[in-house]
């Protein structure tokens, strides 16, 4: 798929635009691209297609580029663009808190047209003489080097997934392929991925290595051998396919699967067993003789009793907890009902609410919340109060017309510097489900930030705090809050903490999903969808949800839409 490829075609025409100070053609741009991004269907076929002005967002002049690029390769326009302002300035734009006027000023001021010299000028404090710089933004730009170089080498999970899977598909798809699976830190869906493993069983090895190899999208062969084999892809993902024998298949999978310190902890446990432990199987160190390996569920029970989910294998007591027969039911895709953050083109969304509520019922879905913003984000088109009524009759509407699911009126309001929320009681009393969300001022002290939160629970009509540290992975990092704090309000009050599904966010992340669970706190996940497309993303807040610990009974969106309701305060 060369959707990635092209999204950043548009993105690298934004951000000049931005550059020359032009107004609205940057957002047009972002959003044409962000909606590519996570198209499910290739973007050449959409062209092939002719369906290239069907995409939200894309008009006939970004089609027209769009088109220029698939066929040539190359567009003319932004060479154009590329020539006017100095090579690298736009690398600069990629840190955080760099903006195009800043980035201005550093090439103005300082000569800074790449990373590596605005790295040494920050590093050399020339950075904070300039003026509205100081140390704490030289800081800050330290940290957003750092971060930027650091997802050049890791992937988002839900960006990279569907290029994983497809590849699995083709594989499956070889007859004289028997078995495939993804193994690694994918198959433990970690929120960033390095590289895929692959493990396939088959009787034409051979065979399988020419396909895998050559197969349209390699970018590079890196090795090619009987038993394994290393490709890049176009999009720069490296893949490690192995052939493994059928009787061994359960013990590669649990060893490639990982994570690392789960493997030496479980192998430690068969050591003290006089067992050992390996990818070819687990075996009696006295005799030799194998005890499992076939399966994965055979290893687990012969050393901790209990199988272990793979989302849980990071050794953070999941081991214990199977010995003592305490591991959680996990949550599954299949107990979800509804998906409760959902936005509309009433606000910044790029479909309708029947658009939204279709999708969603194909999903398989019972209910969606249209959550869209409030008035004082006029940069998404929040909603005053008069226009929440207005689209409620859109919402009524919808659900008489639309059997099998319901469209539950809701809002994403914001929480001020102050924390203060941007709608009124009155309004918000009227509605279904409130998600209350900070979306600016992240750096103010843990203690305002805080406060700012523990107001919104306080608020007898906030539903769910959104996407609770704001932070956005490899872009943002987390704001400083007292989390504890938080999860004591939220437990106390009956307040909902979110899993916000989108491939940027999860947020909250696993490791905070295990210190909310402590106290007693419930969770819902959303995809904060801006298009049909992102409700896909649902998966992927079921998986952070695992990767937590939590089971059916820890996530509201396992209730029908009249318990969900009902359940709320």
């Amino acid at each position: 798929m060369r959707n990635s490829e092209v999204a950043e075609v548009l993105y690298e025409i934004a951000d000049f635009l931005e550059l020359e100070d032009v107004e609205w053609k940057p957002r047009a741009y972002r959003r044409a691209a962000q909606t590519i991004e996570t198209l499910p269907k290739d973007i050449q076929e959409v062209y092939e297609d002719g369906e290239l002005k069907d995409i939200p967002g894309v008009g006939e002049s970004i089609a027209e580029k769009i088109q220029e690029y698939l066929e040539t390769g190359s567009l003319e326009y932004l060479e154009e663009l590329r020539e006017k302002l100095p090579e690298g300035l736009r690398d600069l734009m990629m840190i955080e808190g760099v903006g195009p006027k800043t980035a201005k000023t550093l090439y103005e001021k300082l000569q800074i047209s790449n990373l590596d010299q605005l790295e040494a000028a920050a590093r050399e404090k020339r950075i904070r003489k300039l003026k509205g710089f100081g140390e704490k933004t030289e800081q800050e730009i330290l940290d957003g080097i750092k971060r930027y170089r650091s997802k050049q080498e890791r992937f988002l999970l839900g960006y990279i997934l569907p290029s994983a899977e497809q590849v699995k598909e083709r594989l499956e798809a070889l007859d004289y392929v028997s078995k495939v699976i993804i193994a690694g830190s994918l198959r433990r869906m970690r929120e960033t991925i390095g590289d895929m493993d692959v493990l396939v069983v088959s009787e034409k090895p051979k065979k399988v290595m020419d396909f895998f190899t050559e197969m349209s999208d390699v970018g590079r062969v890196v090795s090619k051998g009987e038993r394994k084999s290393t490709i890049v892809l176009t999009n720069s993902l490296q893949i490690d396919l192995m052939l493994i024998e059928e009787e061994n298949f359960g013990a590669a999978l649990q060893y490639f699967t990982g994570s690392k310190a789960h493997g030496v902890a479980l192998r430690g446990i068969a050591v003290n067993k006089g067992l050992k432990l390996s990818e070819y199987g687990l075996v009696d160190r006295e005799n030799g003789e194998k005890v499992a390996g076939e399966d994965e569920e055979g290893i687990y029970r012969v050393l901790v009793s209990s199988y272990i989910e793979p989302e849980m294998r990071e050794n953070r007591g999941e081991i214990e907890a199977a010995v003592k027969g305490e591991l959680p039911d996990l949550v599954k895709m299949s107990d979800i009902k509804g998906d409760l953050h959902t936005h509309s083109n009433w606000s910044e969304g790029a479909y309708s609410i029947e658009e939204m509520a279709k999708k969603a019922k194909s999903l398989g879905l019972k209910y969606i919340a249209m959550c869209d913003h409030t008035k004082s984000l006029p940069i998404a088109r929040g909603l005053d109060e008069e226009r929440f009524k207005e689209r409620q009759k859109e919402i009524e509407k919808v659900n008489n017309e639309i059997s099998g699911l319901t469209v539950l009126s809701g809002a994403e309001v914001n929480i001020d510097s102050e924390g203060k929320l941007d709608l009124k009681d009155s309004a918000l009393s009227d509605l279904d489900f409130v998600i209350a969300s900070i979306h600016s001022g992240f750096k103010q002290s843990e203690s305002k930030m805080t406060e700012r939160i523990l107001s919104a629970i306080q608020n007898q009509n906030v539903d769910a705090i959104g996407h609770p540290t704001g932070r956005l992975i490899q872009d943002r990092p987390p704001y400083n809050v007292d989390l504890d704090k938080v999860f004591k309000a939220a437990s106390d009050t009956g307040v909902i903490m979110e899993i916000n599904a989108f491939p940027t966010r999860l947020d909250l992340n696993d490791v905070n999903i295990l210190k909310a669970r402590e106290y007693g706190v419930r969770f819902c996940i959303g995809t904060d969808s801006h298009s049909v497309d992102h409700l896909n993303y649902i998966r992927l807040g079921v998986a952070t949800a695992r990767r937590g610990w939590l089971s059916k009974e820890d996530v509201v969106n396992t209730l029908t839409a009249k318990k969900l309701l009902k359940s709320l305060r």
